[in-house]
């Protein structure tokens, strides 16, 4: 019997992936947006979602200024989702932060709870969080 799953006409799998850390815990960090960006590479939709102190790296410059050793930057990472996935930004967490729809890099939208669950509810999602 064929796996449904495997046709080729079935819509593909979105792995969503939501991202608490920043520099307060920069491996967790590093390797959310790792696993982001190498399943965008690969040609999976990715909806990658910056939450708590990952906030800040939405704006500009500041994923520059992250360092870790081993580890891809983070402003290449952020950039091979962007360009292939969406990116969003936790409207919540921004409010938290003083930081507006305005002040974010070009391409990151805002979005809510409601949004979230959407998104990881969908069928064929799969949703990790770091």
């Amino acid at each position: 019997m064929t796996d449904p799953q495997a046709r080729s006409d079935s819509p593909a799998r979105t792995l969503l992936i939501k991202v608490t850390a920043g520099a307060d815990a920069p491996e967790r960090c590093s390797q959310a947006f790792t696993v982001a960006a190498t399943a965008a590479a690969s040609g999976i939709e990715v909806s990658l979602w910056l939450t708590g102190e990952s906030a800040w790296y939405a704006l500009p410059g500041r994923a520059g200024q992250f360092e870790l050793p081993h580890a891809a930057p983070l402003e290449d990472l952020l950039a091979t989702v962007l360009a292939t996935g969406q990116v969003t930004l936790c409207s919540q967490c921004a409010q938290r932060r003083q930081i507006s729809a305005a002040d974010v890099i070009e391409g990151i939208r805002l979005a809510g709870a409601a949004a979230f669950v959407e998104e990881a509810t969908a069928p064929r999602a799969q949703a990790l969080v770091y």
